[in-house]
């Protein structure tokens, strides 16, 4: 007998001092499909691409502060197989 998937509530929304990113904000808390037998959940989510940028300067050092030099900063890492500043 197949379970029914359940979603669980979404907290009310509340403004947060934390990076917010409205493309995952879309999908907290929503039930995906996932072939016949299982599902996936956005639960939670950590920062965005300015959260990556300043895990870049950490290492990189100051100086770097436009859109263009931001996307910089998210292509080279990724490019050079250095994954930490991903990882924070």
């Amino acid at each position: 007998m197949r379970e029914e998937i359940r979603e669980t509530s979404v907290p009310e929304r509340t403004l947060t001092a934390r990076p917010v990113a409205p493309g995952a904000e879309a999908h907290l808390g929503v039930v995906h499909p996932i072939l016949d037998h299982g599902m996936i959940r956005l639960v939670d989510y950590m920062g965005d691409d300015a959260a990556i940028c300043q895990a870049a300067r950490t290492s990189y050092g100051k100086g770097t502060k436009s859109v263009s030099q931001d996307e910089g900063l998210i292509r080279y890492p990724m490019r050079h197989w250095h994954t930490t500043p991903f990882e924070m």
